[in-house]
């Protein structure tokens, strides 16, 4: 099965362009320490600002420039409304989909993949129609896509027990045992696919919204993905490797925290089919998801501020009165909105507005964000060919800390061997997110490198030869952490709503941090403003 999303969006984080000098001589190639601007977002804790020196009346005013931000700018611009402004507060738009790019190659800081987009996802096609990367009708069963986004094979390989493998179910030296729990396992979850309500929902549909809400489905939210394997009789040490790396990878926590109805989501909600390529398939390109950003920035950039902190939001009268700090000249400025659209983290908004409803704090201050660490590391050429399956795009190690690397040249096509960039993802799932933040935020670049070198050259000997630099970003507040309770909780059904011309749309308010869910929570709130204002429109929403 294909590696599921990773959906990166957060306020808080490292300094950024922070390099960090070595207190002794070192091997390490250069590099620099980077991050979320942290200083900028920590402003909000002392709530001290200048009344603004300039007010702008606005029908509409997004916040947050992450992929639900740009989903909710690209619903009103496709719905020929252009009146309308983005604020965010990095100097760039993205969130979890930002990258970077050296002279070798450009590279993801955060998501690196979309799957396929099942029919369910239209607003997600509709947009890929929009890029001429889906070809032909996006509500096609089997649209085709352009090549060059489709996932080069090999798509993904394990190194295990000093051999790599094709795939990332380990399959080299496991028992007769493992494999029949293999199989049940994947009746289960087939089972799950099939399955239907009586409203003819699906069990588990991207956007959750659409699944269905049988009693039996919606007690998996009460339990773990752990607690749901044992139950099942499901015992298999590398079968609960496996699940385990897929909760990791795809919400930044361990299988036994995550709440099985998301763990369960992670296997069953997929079934997006492309007519030239296999179901299991994705869409990528060197910077990772980043492509997606800068086709989206093409319309929107004229309406974009960025280094710009929301500081104040209160609904009054007139509008939605949104105040942002521009550190950068000191000054603030206020627009004031017929409709606002709030796309960033939603652990903010208790700093920033007044008159929150406390059953929405409530809701908010319960949510958990996972720390994350990402590295992209530039090399001479690939890692030589070692025993096994050769390099892929995807490459996981199964006894590592990390959740393994992407190689950003993988869609190049070359004669031969070159330079090529390494993307290595870490979830510091294995403590509480506290402990690792602190750790993640006290831990310098130095030590960070020799980490990630000292895991990577297991499999690698002599990888740091090739490495001639290793640049590290620091994830504070990565996304939102399905717990137990957290997917169909009634705190969260809440936020689904929004408040008066306050609408929410942010993945956090889906509970769980996916591309798909960003967008359609963006779409659903630009149509929700499209609808109040008057303005006529195709909903992309099916």
């Amino acid at each position: 099965m294909d590696r599921r999303g990773f959906v990166l969006s957060c306020l808080a984080g490292a300094l950024a362009g922070c390099a960090e000098p070595d207190a002794t001589v070192s091997t390490l190639p250069p590099g620099d320490l980077l991050g979320t601007s942290l200083a900028v977002g920590h402003l909000l804790r002392a709530g001290r600002f200048a009344a603004p020196s300039a007010v702008q009346r606005i029908p509409v005013v997004i916040i947050g420039a992450g992929i639900g931000g740009l989903s909710a700018g690209w619903k009103l611009d496709r719905a020929g409304f252009d009146d309308f402004a983005i604020v965010e507060l990095e100097p760039e738009a993205g969130g979890n989909s930002r990258h970077g790019a050296n002279s070798v190659s450009a590279y993801p800081w955060g998501a690196h993949y979309l799957p396929l987009p099942t029919s369910d996802s239209l607003a997600v096609r509709e947009m890929l129609a929009g890029f001429d990367v889906l070809q032909g009708d996006p509500s096609a069963a089997r649209p085709r896509y352009d090549e060059r986004f489709l996932c080069h094979a090999p798509q993904e390989r394990l190194y295990r027990n000093g051999l790599w493998q094709e795939g990332l179910l380990p399959h080299i030296g496991v028992t007769r045992g493992d494999r029949d729990q293999y199989a049940r396992f994947h009746d289960l979850i087939a089972g799950f696919r099939r399955r239907r309500d009586a409203r003819g929902r699906k069990a588990f549909a991207l956007p959750l919204d659409l699944s269905a809400r049988d009693a039996d489905l919606l007690e998996l939210d009460r339990v773990t993905m752990r607690d749901w394997l044992l139950a099942q009789g499901l015992t298999s040490p590398p079968l609960h490797w496996y699940v385990n790396y897929a909760c990791r990878d795809d919400y930044g926590t361990d299988y036994a925290e995550t709440s099985a109805w998301a763990g369960v989501h992670y296997f069953a909600c997929r079934d997006g089919e492309a007519m030239d390529a296999a179901a299991d398939t994705v869409l990528t390109a060197p910077e990772g998801n980043g492509w997606i950003v800068r086709r989206l920035m093409q319309r929107l950039q004229p309406r974009l501020r960025t280094d710009s902190l929301v500081c104040r939001i209160a609904e009054t009268e007139e509008g939605v009165e949104v105040d942002f700090f521009q550190p950068a000249v000191g000054r603030t400025q206020r627009f004031v909105a017929r409709q606002a659209i709030w796309a960033a983290p939603l652990f903010v908004l208790p700093h920033v507005w007044e008159g929150m409803p406390h059953d929405l704090i409530a809701a908010v201050r319960g949510f958990a964000y996972a720390p994350w660490l990402v590295a992209n590391l530039t090399l001479t050429e690939p890692p030589p060919q070692q025993a096994g399956a050769s390099l892929a795009w995807d490459n996981v190690l199964y006894d590592g800390p990390g959740l393994g690397y992407v190689v950003a040249t993988h869609q190049t096509i070359r004669t031969r061997p070159g330079p090529t960039v390494l993307t290595y993802y870490r979830a510091l799932s294995d403590r509480t997110p506290k402990l690792a933040r602190e750790e993640l935020l006290a831990t310098g670049r130095t030590a960070w490198a020799e980490r990630i070198l000292g895991e990577l050259e297991k499999p690698h000997p002599g990888l740091r030869r090739l490495t001639t630099r290793l640049d590290v970003f620091r994830h504070a507040h990565a996304m939102v952490r399905p717990l137990p309770g957290t997917v169909w909780n009634e705190k969260r059904q809440r936020l689904k709503q929004g408040v008066g011309r306050l609408h929410f749309a942010h993945a956090d308010v889906s509970g769980m941090s996916l591309f798909e869910e960003a967008n359609y929570r963006g779409v659903l709130a630009a149509e929700r403003a499209l609808r109040y204002l008057g303005v006529p429109f195709s909903s992309s929403l099916g």
